[in-house]
């Protein structure tokens, strides 16, 4: 199992706890103590659950747009989109709750053209306002087919969001960009004409759930 490197210190923080808690079980003994052991004990393997990024394996067809984010799709909707599309798309939205991967991946193969922050409040991720209200930052990415964006959204507990490519970047399907930290939301706005596979209620696995189809492209 990997981790990701943004875990690192909280995973090891974690770690000196538990083994602090359990030494001195050994050294004062008594029921109060193991108990504060066994909590923890408990904290550490969740750190070391929230923070995994398995390996998963992509879909074989080529013109899969994969989930940038792991958890249950909450909502499609066609919205306005004016900070990269600059049109009428299809938002996909993910919630993640603290038990999911929170590491994003890429959707599709494409170069970095945006790249945006904002500030917000911290509202429950599940709510339709925390897409406009809650802190965020945006990668619109171009490919052949057409130009996308993702969003990563901060929940009610997350207060960190990562993200790893910058505009000029050429990235890969599947290829990591980013991560939230504790309960968050991931949004993928997609053009009108590309084909959405998926439905409100779905799981979705970052990296290998497919979301939408690219279009068939003709050459004739």
């Amino acid at each position: 199992m990997r981790f990701a490197p943004e875990g690192h210190p909280f995973i090891g923080a974690a770690l000196l706890l538990a083994c602090g808690g359990w030494l001195a079980v050994m050294q004062f003994g008594g029921w109060s103590m193991i108990a504060i052991a066994i909590v923890l004990s408990t904290l550490t393997l969740f750190v070391f659950w929230f923070f995994r990024d398995p390996p998963r394996k992509m879909p074989d067809n080529s013109t899969a747009v994969v989930a940038p984010g792991e958890g249950r799709v909450i909502d499609i909707r066609e919205v306005e989109e004016p900070s990269f599309l600059q049109s009428t798309a299809r938002r996909i939205s993910i919630f993640l709750s603290v038990f999911d991967v929170h590491v994003q991946r890429s959707p599709v193969d494409g170069v970095v053209e945006h790249r945006e922050y904002r500030a917000g409040t911290y509202q429950a991720a599940w709510l339709d306002k925390a897409s406009e209200h809650n802190e965020q930052a945006s990668l619109g990415i171009t490919t052949p087919y057409g130009q996308i964006l993702v969003r990563q959204i901060a929940g009610l507990i997350a207060r960190r969001i990562v993200t790893d490519a910058f505009e000029g970047d050429e990235i890969k399907r599947g290829e990591r960009i980013g991560l939230i930290r504790f309960g968050s939301r991931v949004e993928l706005f997609v053009p009108l004409h590309w084909e959405v596979t998926c439905a409100v209620g779905d799981r979705a696995r970052v990296g290998a759930t497919t979301l939408a189809r690219l279009p068939v492209r003709s050459d004739t």
